[in-house]
């Protein structure tokens, strides 16, 4: 009697691995393109799977404290086609261009040291019989702002942006430039246009934006119009001839 029952014992339990394989099987066969298993991870120690963890958790980090940009696209005219918002100094020397920007009221006024610089230059070119009065200092951004739009119902946009620069963008608002002896697109032939180009430097001056140079510094020549970056930058500029963005290595 025990005999018969363990027989069907087992008859029952041979029955349901049988049915139970032959639905597993059915299903793996029926739906192949939906079951995929990937063995791959027994062939890794426990240590590379750690590692893996980790670099991938790293990466997740790096994406969400990556900071934005501050490179930003504007309208692609006239040499704004991409601005990097500043103040930007590059080699100690703080940049201001078409594509270098200043935040508003970075400057309050003449910086001192460019201010004092430039009586000396005065003093300099009244000794050599010239008169090298003061036209233009510092520009809060709104006044740029005023006279580029100005400048710009005058004589369109594409011929201001020439010789004006849009608002944020002017080295007066650095409070380090200077419009002097006269404005004037000939005052560069004068005796005294000349003597400022050849002597500036010797005061910490360069003439910011010479004759020739258009396609680099974005804007017309302007024989007075001089920047203050000290003796020893302003003498390796003039003695190179070249422009402040040259220097910079960013023409």
């Amino acid at each position: 009697m025990k005999k018969r029952r363990n027989r069907r014992k087992k008859i029952i339990l041979l029955l349901f691995i049988i049915v139970l394989c032959l639905g597993v099987g059915s299903y793996f066969v029926l739906m192949p393109a939906q079951v995929s298993l990937d063995f791959s991870f027994m062939s890794e120690s426990v240590k590379d799977v750690a590692k893996k963890i980790e670099e991938t958790k790293k990466e997740e980090e790096k994406e969400t404290l990556t900071p934005p940009q501050e490179e930003t696209i504007t309208s692609d005219d006239n040499g704004y086609g991409k601005e990097i918002t500043g103040p930007t100094y590059i080699k100690g020397i703080l940049i201001v261009n078409k594509t270098y920007s200043l935040p508003n009221h970075f400057a309050t006024g003449n910086d001192e040291t460019a201010y004092t610089a430039l009586q000396r230059l005065q003093a300099g070119a009244n000794q050599a019989g010239y008169s090298m009065p003061l036209l233009s200092g510092f520009r809060s951004q709104q006044t740029q702002e005023t006279l580029y739009n100005r400048y710009v119902v005058r004589d369109g946009k594409d011929l201001a942006d020439t010789y004006s620069a849009r608002p944020g963008h002017s080295e007066h608002e650095t409070g380090l430039a200077f419009d002097i002896g006269s404005i004037d697109n000939n005052y560069g032939e004068t005796n005294a246009g000349r003597w400022l180009k050849e002597h500036a430097h010797e005061y910490g001056f360069i003439i910011r934006y010479p004759k020739g140079k258009e396609d680099i510094t974005g804007y017309q020549y302007e024989p007075w119009h001089v920047r203050y970056l000290g003796v020893e930058h302003a003498k390796k500029i003039y003695e190179k001839n070249i422009t402040l963005e040259e220097y910079l290595g960013i023409a």
